[in-house]
């Protein structure tokens, strides 16, 4: 019996949304996960599927039911769901975006220099999960100066070229712009451009062909697929640019293309966008942001996201079900190099550090291998290593998110956030850069929840770590842990933080430091 009541279907569209669309895809057609149509689901049942999403998988799929996310009533209606036809969700025009923009603060009324005391360029811009907020937290005295009302599941935050603006943008579509110059940090201006993104990225270029500082803002779009031009004082929605389009190497029709990470070039006004189903990497010049020249470099289909090497003349962006990672060269705007990985690499901004034996190479996480993969990046200083994956880490399971660095530390820091074992998953480790070979040292961070992403401090001195735990749970809500970087000791721990995921120190957003 797979028939829903109206109640249980709308439970299960809105549940899918926000759990499991990232991954299959919001028409289930698949990406980082398999495609979830009728065709396939219906020939497993109810009763496979309810086991898959009660247990998880090795290839990163989280335990829902084991974590107790989910009852085996829920988990039992989320199967039925799944066996029936995707409901068609719907566009959004350029007029729907207006009607939700609200500017909360004129730019005229905003302050002409910092209204606060405190260090500002220090703040942590932390993603409070579940609760569709942003943390802003003191670097210096771990003090939480503002707790912001964003969007959903807020995915990433980044920062304006000044620093002085914040852009944070939640999985539900909604944008948020905050104002870190005022006394208590301010959300100034909000909009909905779609109802699934995950990217958000600003204007910097500053040159002979104009000073575009924090003149423009950009997202990137799940559904609808397309990206979205706004001002970067008001978040007014200025254009819409549609992705669909044909895949890379068979070149078949796409019907959702989606917009995953963006940034932004240090060498021209540039933005570059990556297409995930279709594969394209797209360098938006944004001079005139209503006709923008868009140049679309072919790479490898399921682009995720990805970093800059250290020189940030390379983009380097995985292809997750490829099993690939693109290299885009940022100066002449094309693709440098498609790397073979292992099986899904899964990086955030990653690591840029100087390998003993191999020179400059830049490291990612792999959501299905249990390793870190290292890929040279130093084509002019250590050619015979460019472009490829030179050194293989072990670690002690696979799914791993997120891994770290900083130009002042000797460490390498990562998590095993999916690993399905409740252990490893609050387990963080930490690789000696002078011996690669293995690990240096693990530990639990903590005794509950799941330990996910790193950031540092803007001295380099610090290392922040979430213990992303259970808004249900007192006690057990989530929290912070800070780490000294040299000494890898706990120097405090920032309690009663409701999910906390992605934490964007400012200092280090601006620069690209890691």
């Amino acid at each position: 019996m797979t028939n829903l009541s109206e109640e249980e279907f709308l439970w299960a569209k809105q549940v899918y949304f926000e759990r499991c669309a990232g991954c299959h895809g919001t028409l289930r057609k698949g990406a980082t996960g398999p495609a979830l149509t009728p065709d396939r689901t219906t020939a497993m049942g109810t009763t496979a599927l309810s086991a898959i999403i009660f247990n998880g998988t090795p290839r990163g799929m989280p335990d829902w039911g084991k974590q107790g996310f989910f009852t085996p009533e829920q988990i039992d209606i989320l199967a039925r769901f799944l066996q029936q036809e995707p409901p068609a969700p719907p566009e959004m025009s350029l007029e729907q975006m207006k009607n939700s923009w609200r500017l909360l603060v004129s730019p005229a009324e905003r302050p002409g220099a910092p209204a606060t005391k405190r260090n500002w360029q220090n703040y942590f811009m932390v993603t409070l999960r579940d609760v569709g907020q942003v943390a802003v937290i003191d670097g210096d005295t771990y003090e939480v100066v503002s707790n912001v009302d964003t969007g959903y599941a807020v995915h990433i935050t980044r920062m304006s070229a000044t620093g002085r603006y914040a852009y944070v943008i939640g999985r539900d579509g909604k944008l948020a712009l905050v104002d870190l110059w005022m006394e208590t940090p301010t959300k100034v201006a909000e909009v909905q451009v779609c109802y699934d993104a995950r990217s958000v990225e600003v204007s910097k270029y500053e040159g002979p062909e104009g000073d575009f500082t924090d003149r423009l803002a950009v997202v990137g779009c799940y559904w609808p697929p397309h990206f979205v031009i706004l001002d970067g004082q008001t978040l007014e929605p200025m254009n819409i640019i549609s992705t669909h389009g044909y895949t890379v190497d068979t070149k078949e029709y796409h019907p959702e293309p989606r917009v995953t990470s963006i940034v932004v070039s240090h060498y021209k006004p540039e933005w570059i966008i990556n297409v995930k189903e279709i594969g394209q990497i797209w360098l938006v010049n944004y001079v005139d942001p209503f006709a923008p020249q868009i140049k679309m470099l072919r790479a490898a289909r399921y682009l995720h996201d990805g970093g800059w090497d250290a020189s940030r003349r390379y983009f380097l962006v995985a292809a997750s079900q490829s099993n690939k990672v693109a290299v885009v060269d940022a100066l002449e705007g094309k693709i440098a190099a498609l790397v073979d990985t292992p099986k899904i690499p899964h990086p955030g901004r990653e690591a840029n550090w100087i390998d003993p034996e191999f020179g400059p190479v830049w490291s990612s996480a792999h959501l299905g291998d249990p390793a870190i993969v290292s890929i040279g990046t130093d084509p002019e200083g250590h050619a015979e290593s460019a472009w490829k994956a030179v050194r293989v880490t072990p670690l002690p399971g696979a799914g791993s998110l997120f891994i770290k660095t900083h130009p002042n530390s000797q460490w390498i820091w990562v998590d095993m956030t999916l690993k399905p074992d409740p252990v490893l998953a609050r387990t963080i480790c930490v690789i000696a850069k002078q011996q690669p070979t293995e690990l240096y040292r693990c530990w639990e961070a903590s005794s509950y929840g799941r330990a996910v992403h790193f950031e540092y401090n803007a001295a380099g001195t610090e290392v922040w770590v979430s213990i992303w735990g259970d808004a249900s749970k007192p006690g057990q809500t989530g929290e912070i842990v800070v780490y000294d970087d040299a000494t890898l000791t706990e120097k405090a721990h920032i309690p009663n933080l409701i999910t906390p995921t992605g934490k964007f120190n400012v200092f280090n957003t601006v620069g690209d430091i890691y």
